[in-house]
């Protein structure tokens, strides 16, 4: 018998090691697979004779974006594109001789504001080269006929639909419901326009927080009716006629009676068409996407002297989230020890901080300014604003040198804010006591199992209030303007880039490449390189860490479908601590 289990152990054994070897030699042939497709599709593409550049308005744009080769394996089929890619590609394709011109396909596509008008710039620079752009949909969505209305013609589907409605901004208030599930949020803020803590207090809008989402929102539509009147030779106010009568849904012919579509035709005649203005011969139209594009060789020069590009984008976290659940880009302190490698590199003569977000942590985004600020003694530091950089966004971006935002950019937001839940009334409901022993007086501060204290509430809003006044001398001595007069402009008030530029807040308004011209001006460089910089790690570091979990993520959103971005919503929620500085409100693409 013993003998016997000797075997049978040496067998089972033997089963596991070899096992083991096979899941080994699986996994390098898979790592060896990968890496060909990444070299492969890395490779630079040289474009073929009257190619086309097809600009697929589709998916997701952020502002950099990390290549994941397995994203199919992962059931990952929404595409994510980098604004960074799609102007560079479109920069490349008007220098290019070989390229005849840019074939906009709108479909289901999300971007920020400022995403569309550094988009929209870059297509209107490339038309100067005279070559054609055309744009064909089934339906256009505002953002994407916000940019396909720079066209030489635009084309609808005789059955499709132009969204050109307006801008609606809908809060969702929970006060009634945590009432009755018996749990009171204690808030603490300072802004009279701070809204983020609105849904836990009210029922409906203060009239302050409606003025400010008025005032923006108008601000923006106002922006991008003036963009398609400018470019289709119509009237503001036919443009504001359409959306008023609600022509969305109307006939497609209103369409082409207002001025804003050129022609019904159908994918097909409308390649064609292409095919002809690019002069190709062949039965197939010949067209590159961003993804080979951006692989092409530019006419930029090679020099010792670099101006660097530091992207930051989503969240200000203290730390990644380790939620197998959220995928979300972050910034961290991993930004702050960028700045200060930015500040010992002697090759690095300015850099461009291209700040995309809407805060999050006050302590995290003071590890930042500070860096920002020690980084600004040595050499100039120049913020680019992106979609958003509001509240700790702007905090981290106040400091530079000089600041450079799109007129759609959403900023400001100075203020702060901090939620305590007091769940004595859910406990009360399911028969749910407690009891504590504590040391000292303040030991148990925060604890939701009974009523805050007026003591504890004193506390925590002279804290809030202290970071409050922190945050806006920060301001004052970035900007250079007087503290009550950045109160006068703060208070938690979101403003748009181009009311930014004329309350002070902003220099300049413009993209990435205008700021990297404001770099290049304040150090005094005309021959330079741009490097760019991200704190997104490489795709095989996060190979072995989150690939299991990128499994279940799949799983999650395929059964949660809809209901997933409420389900991230709790997981952020969760992850937040400590004071914040964020701005009031989820923000949702074009």
């Amino acid at each position: 018998m013993k003998e016997f289990f000797k075997m049978m152990f040496a067998s089972a054994l033997g089963v596991f090691v070899a096992i083991g070897l096979l899941v080994a030699i699986l996994i390098f042939i898979m790592i060896g697979v990968v890496a060909s497709i990444s070299s492969s599709s890395s490779a630079t593409y040289v474009p073929k004779q009257e190619t086309v550049l097809n600009l697929k308005l589709e998916g997701t744009i952020v502002d950099v974006t990390t290549d994941n080769p397995f994203a199919a394996l992962m059931g990952k089929d929404e595409k994510v594109y980098s604004l960074k890619d799609i102007l560079y590609s479109i920069r490349v394709a008007k220098e290019n001789e070989v390229v005849k011109g840019i074939y906009i396909e709108s479909g289901f596509f999300s971007a920020g504001t400022a995403s569309l008008e550094s988009i929209r710039r870059a297509l209107i620079d490339f038309k100067e080269s005279g070559k054609f752009v055309i744009a064909y949909g089934d339906n256009f969505t505002r953002g994407s006929y916000f940019l396909s209305s720079v066209a030489d013609k635009v084309f609808l589907n005789p059955q499709g639909i132009l969204e050109l409605n307006g801008i609606a901004s809908q809060t969702i208030f929970y006060k009634g419901f945590l009432k009755k599930i018996g749990v009171d949020m204690l808030v603490f803020k300072v802004g009279t326009y701070k809204g983020a803590v609105e849904p836990f207090m009210l029922d409906k809008l203060s009239d302050a927080n409606r003025e400010q989402i008025s005032s923006y929102i108008g601000g923006i539509w106002d922006n991008i009716v003036k963009g398609v009147a400018e470019s289709r030779k119509v009237s503001v106010a036919e443009i504001n006629r359409f959306a008023n009568e609600g022509l969305t849904f109307a006939k497609p012919e209103r369409a082409i009676e207002f001025g804003l579509i050129d022609e019904l035709k159908y994918r097909a005649d409308v390649e064609e068409y292409v095919k002809e203005q690019a002069g190709q011969t062949g039965d197939k139209l010949k067209t590159v996407g961003v993804d080979k594009m951006k692989t092409v060789r530019s006419n930029e020069k090679k020099s010792a002297d670099k101006i660097a590009i530091l992207y930051a984008e989503g969240e200000i976290v203290p730390v990644e989230s380790s939620s197998p659940y959220d995928f979300e880009q972050t910034i961290t302190e991993k930004v702050a020890r960028e700045l200060i490698k930015l500040r010992k590199d002697e090759s690095v003569k300015a850099v461009v901080f291209r700040v995309n977000s809407p805060g999050g942590s006050a302590y995290t985004s003071d590890q930042i300014w500070h860096q920002v600020v020690e980084l600004k003694k040595v050499k100039p530091v120049v913020v680019s604003m992106g979609n958003v950089a509001a509240s700790g966004g702007y905090y981290i971006s106040c400091a530079a040198s000089k600041i450079v935002a799109e007129a759609n950019t959403l900023t400001g937001s100075i203020g702060v804010f901090g939620i305590f839940p007091n769940a004595t009334g859910l406990l009360d409901k399911l028969d749910i006591t407690s009891d504590v022993v504590k040391t000292n007086h303040f030991a148990d501060l925060g604890d939701a199992t009974r009523p805050m204290r007026d003591d504890e509430k004193a506390l925590i809003q002279s804290y809030v209030e202290r970071t409050y006044d922190i945050f806006l001398a920060r301001c004052a001595d970035g900007r250079g303007i007087s503290k009550d007069s950045i109160d006068a402009i703060g208070q938690g008030r979101v403003w748009t880039g181009e009311q930014a530029q004329k309350i002070g807040l902003v220099d300049e308004l413009g993209g990435i490449d205008k700021a990297i011209e404001v770099a290049a001006g304040l150090a005094k460089v005309s021959d330079y390189e741009v490097s760019t910089v991200t704190t997104t790690k490489d795709f095989f570091q996060e190979l072995f860490e989150k690939q299991f979990d990128e499994v279940k993520l799949s799983i999650l959103r395929n059964t949660l479908g809809e209901e997933y971005e409420y389900f991230k919503t709790l997981e952020k929620a969760k992850s937040a601590t400590g004071i914040q500085a964020r701005i009031p409100y989820t923000l949702k693409p074009l």
